[in-house]
């Protein structure tokens, strides 16, 4: 069986006269892809009572975007389609927002007793993540 890695989706900047980035943080930036990306077979059913309202709240946003697509390709005016991409960022926001409660719920406070402390730091890290992107 060969182990699939899923793509990365972040650039990896390159050294050059104008970068501000040093090669500490260079490191520091490939230690935690590469650390993603061995995490990428882990599987949760933290989430499994709320799946059905996960995926269809998805499925609502991907209508949206698509939506927000059309606009774009029919010229509609400008406040119009920020009002929708404003609703498809709360709706996403509501979505992370569940899936964190459901993770707190199941995947730290249910850990054992000797890993409690590594989930917890993942939290801390997964929080500010997520607030990163949605403010």
């Amino acid at each position: 069986m060969t182990a699939s890695f899923p793509s990365i989706p972040h650039e990896i900047p390159t050294a050059d006269a104008t970068s501000t980035t040093s090669e500490g943080d260079l490191v520091a930036e490939l230690s935690a892809l590469a650390e993603e990306a061995e995490q990428a077979d882990r599987h949760s059913h933290s989430y499994a009572s709320d799946k059905t309202k996960l995926l269809a709240r998805l499925r609502r946003i991907e209508g949206q975007v698509r939506g927000v697509a059309r606009m774009i390709e029919d010229d509609k005016y400008c406040i119009d389609i920020l009002t929708q991409l404003s609703a498809i960022m709360a709706s996403s926001r509501s979505v992370g927002l569940l899936v964190l409660q459901d993770h707190i719920r199941g995947c730290v406070i249910d850990s054992p007793p000797d890993q409690r402390e590594d989930r917890i730091q993942e939290l801390n890290l997964a929080i500010e993540r997520f607030t990163r992107s949605v403010s």
